[in-house]
């Protein structure tokens, strides 16, 4: 049986969701429920009442948390099924859900450890190898102390597996050198939401959209990095009283194409667009002046700021027609009930912070929080990047705590049992991009690497690679796969993934769900939870008292504990149990014992989490990433509002000149993940998108006579990319690079020769990052483009079925999947723990 889905009347349907990724439509009205619908995929061969298992689990490859059931025949995952009572996507799954849980049974697996020996990696014991990492860390505590130590981790673990890295890292270790590849694609929405509400943590949840009458999606390209959400605004759209869409994107995204207005800016102009919004909302006096007054402070230095931020002048800036810009302020001030999203092209773009603070702004002087269908969702781009922000893995203290407040360190002592010396607080949590630098300059010797592949997804590959070969720097990496970065380690653990361990991972609306083991792990390969008690253990941390520093031996166990660390704070999981989860499927925090059933929404009656005593940070300078100071912070804010907070609109870094006239941007597709190391072992996700390509406009095509098909070379000042070209729809003067492409599956393995056009988007990319969030920029490099090739019958291996599709329909043949649907549920049902099997 293949995918599947029930309409609202229960027909069954037969959909190839390659082909139709969103699947059908189950249309309902504005402040009406979702309508279930159940989708599920079973390998060939296995029909539903051979499945002996169905085990509970969430997503693991995008941030959306749909819920599902794991399939499970003689102990191997078989499939997976939607469920229809769950609070975020009641029954449905995009196609990563569908088909990526396919690569766990991939060949290449890693089933053994391996040690660098004479220069190539050997497979070992897995005592061999932890003594390697042991031995290694002790040498340098004695030698070079605790800064001579890093980890850089992932947002694709858990929460009890972020945690323990947290405690034995923080406190055990020493070292203020921990964050996470969130630092590329969550950081600026976390920065954002403490900038505005002195705390991380989503005001609103994805049941606004339900009620909301004006959508804003803000460099979002919900389509394909959240479908199942876009499968609700299209459910929505197809209901009585659909909402209006707002869509600022300069491709033509599947939001763009039913968007009401779309603006299309030049790449790095995203805080002039805004600050023309906020200028025409506040001239035209759709201002909630009561809730201004009541619950924020900066208001009038906005205004002020973006007095001169006409329509006509953000147009010059942009390159969008100033009438548009006024027709969607027009609608954004009407609107009744407002819901704003925020993603990548705002977050990796220059000024990052400060755009996504004025989306911030734009729902504070309207008075548009804390009521259905009146949200802002910064949004997260990995599964479990909440979890990395809650748990203090990316650049922050445990428990959303302030590095600057001692109070909070100390409570955070107390947790631990330590000395509040003991944690690093002398300075921000170390970032992602520096700690790369001070592995360069050599202060870092040892950095652990958790569940992610900087080898192609950070900026200037070169750079990363060169870092990563330094015989004075010793690398450890914890993955599934044998990883373009697992390539160039001196000790390489296996892991376990998704399926095959238990955990808690919390999705972009703060909803919990659990996920319990379906299946055992291949070989040797072990859960990230169990190799770091292993090394705690082996490393042998102690508390103040002598006694272990981390006590706990499970998953449930890590998870009561970190309960006692959350207690009090605004991410408070007391109320939520492994029992809880199972039963009442996602339950979003805050959850204790004023709020039992956990809290849709914050800021209901106010703001909560901005005073001086309680806040997450001070706040920092938008234009320098300056930290704020305390007693600045305390007179600015005493009593604890919102804080609106200006910023002036800034020229990109690096702009196009005569040998690079374009500007390059790079993302995502629907179809992949990451850099491709589960995706692509996926069948049809990676025949959906096989190989990278490039996207230039139908003008700027013609001007230099290229092609569909064409086999062209993408230059930046760092390096260059080789793909064939897609003639989309895009803005002129931009080009588009898909970033998952990397060299595993290639001849090369880890990367192309030096002066050797590559394969991954990042070849090209800069080493900068923005001030506040300091999340690197993938958006606004100046970029040449020439042809290499004649396509000579050949196509870009791009979607036609994406913001991808071709400019001209018959350029190029559909994308298709070529396994159909089966229904699966009676619209209404519940296929939980518990539920009838598929029939």
């Amino acid at each position: 049986m293949d995918e599947a889905g029930m309409d609202e009347a229960g027909t069954r349907t037969s959909v190839d969701r390659i082909e139709n990724p969103w699947g059908g439509r189950t249309p309902y009205d504005r402040h009406r429920s979702w309508p279930p619908r159940v989708d599920a995929h079973l390998e060939a061969g296995v029909a539903p009442d051979q499945v002996q298992r169905w085990v509970r689990a969430a997503s693991i490859l995008h941030s959306d948390g749909d819920a599902m059931d794991v399939a499970v025949v003689d102990g191997r995952m078989v499939g997976v099924r939607g469920r229809a009572d769950d609070r975020v996507n009641r029954g449905r799954l995009g196609p990563k859900d569908l088909f990526g849980w396919q690569a766990n049974a991939s060949e290449d697996r890693l089933t053994r450890p391996l040690v660098r020996e004479g220069g190539r990696l050997a497979e070992c014991d897995r005592d061999t190898a932890m003594d390697r990492i042991v031995t290694r860390s002790r040498e340098l505590l004695k030698e070079r102390g605790p800064g001579s130590i890093g980890f850089y981790t992932s947002g694709q673990l858990y929460l009890e597996e972020y945690y323990t890295l947290a405690v034995l890292a923080r406190a055990g270790i020493g070292t203020n050198h921990l964050d996470g590849n969130t630092r590329l694609c969550t950081a600026t929405a976390g920065e954002a939401l403490k900038e505005s509400f002195g705390c991380d943590g989503q005001p609103g949840c994805y049941d606004d959209f339900d009620h909301a009458d004006v959508v804003a999606l803000f460099g979002h390209n919900i389509a394909e990095t959240q479908p199942v959400q876009w499968m609700r605004l299209l459910d929505r759209l197809e209901g009585g009283d659909p909402p209006r869409l707002i869509c600022v994107d300069p491709r033509p995204t599947r939001v763009a194409r039913r968007a009401t207005v779309h603006l299309a800016p030049r790449a790095g102009t995203n805080v002039a667009l805004l600050n023309a919004l906020l200028h025409e909302i506040i001239r035209t006096d759709r201002v909630d002046h009561d809730y201004v007054a009541a619950h924020t402070v900066g208001f009038e230095e906005l205004a002020s700021r973006v007095e001169e931020c006409t329509p006509q002048w953000a147009a010059g800036v942009c390159d969008v027609p100033a009438a548009s810009i006024g027709e969607a302020a027009e609608i954004l001030g009407d609107a009744d009930r407002l819901v704003s999203t925020v993603l990548q092209g705002v977050y990796q773009s220059h000024q990052a912070t400060a755009a996504a603070v004025q989306v911030n702004n734009l729902h504070l002087i309207r008075g548009m929080l804390g009521r259905p269908g009146a949200g802002v969702l910064q949004m997260n781009g990995q599964p479990t990047a909440q979890n990395t922000r809650e748990c203090g893995a990316d650049g922050d203290l445990p428990g959303f705590r302030n590095w600057q407040n001692d109070a909070h360190v100390a409570d955070l002592a107390k947790v631990w049992n330590v000395e509040p010396e003991t944690i690093p607080h002398y300075a921000p949590p170390t970032h992602a991009m520096q700690i790369f630098r001070y592995a360069e300059q050599g202060s870092i010797r040892m950095l652990w690497i958790s569940g992610t592949n900087p080898a192609v997804s950070l900026p200037e590959l070169s750079r990363i690679r060169s870092i990563l070969r330094q015989e004075r720097l010793f690398v450890v990496v914890q993955d599934l796969f044998r990883t373009e970065t697992a390539q160039l380690a001196d000790v390489v653990l296996p892991a376990a993934t998704w399926g095959e361990k238990t955990g808690v991972s919390t999705n972009a609306d703060r909803t919990v769900h659990l996920s319990d083991k379906a299946v055992e792990p291949p070989g040797e390969a072990r859960p990230d939870l169990d190799v770091f008690l292993d090394y705690a253990a082996r490393m042998d941390f102690r508390d103040k008292d002598g006694g272990p520093l981390i006590t706990w031996h499970d998953p449930e166990s890590a998870f009561e504990a970190w309960k006692r660390c959350s207690a009090g704070r605004p991410c408070d999981y007391t109320g939520i149990t492994y029992a809880k989860l199972r039963e009442a499927g996602g339950v979003q925090w805050p959850c204790d014992e004023r709020a039992p059933d956990g809290t849709p929404r914050l800021y209901t009656d106010g703001i909560s989490w901005a005073h001086p005593d309680v806040c997450e940070s001070y706040g920092k300078d938008l234009e320098t990433g300056a930290p704020d100071d305390p007693v600045e912070y305390r007179s600015l804010n005493p009593d604890g509002k919102a804080v609106i907070r200006a910023a002036a609109y800034l020229p990109p870094h690096e702009t196009p000149d005569v040998e690079h006239p374009f500007q390059l941007t790079t993302g995502r597709t629907l179809y992949h993940f990451h850099t491709r190391t589960k995706t692509g072992r996926a069948p049809q996700l990676n025949a959906a998108a096989p190989d990278v390509w490039v996207e230039a406009s139908v003008s700027d095509a013609a001007a230099l006579g290229l092609e569909e098909g064409d086999l062209v070379e993408v230059g930046t000042l760092r390096g260059a990319v080789r793909g064939r070209l897609r003639v989309t729809g895009i803005r002129p003067g931009l080009l588009f690079v898909p970033f998952h492409y990397g060299y595993w599956d290639t001849a090369s393995g880890d990367g192309p020769s030096a002066g050797t056009p590559g394969r991954a988007a990042n070849e090209t990319t800069v080493t900068d990052w923005d001030p506040a969030s300091k999340q690197p920029l993938f958006k606004t490099a100046a970029a040449s483009l020439r042809l290499v090739e004649r396509a000579h019958g050949r196509h870009a291996p791009a979607p036609t079925t994406t913001a991808s599709a071709p400019a001209r329909a018959d350029a190029a043949p559909p994308t298709v999947g070529g396994a159909t649907a089966l229904a699966t549920e009676t619209a209404g049902t519940s296929p939980g723990a518990g539920g009838r099997d598929i029939r």
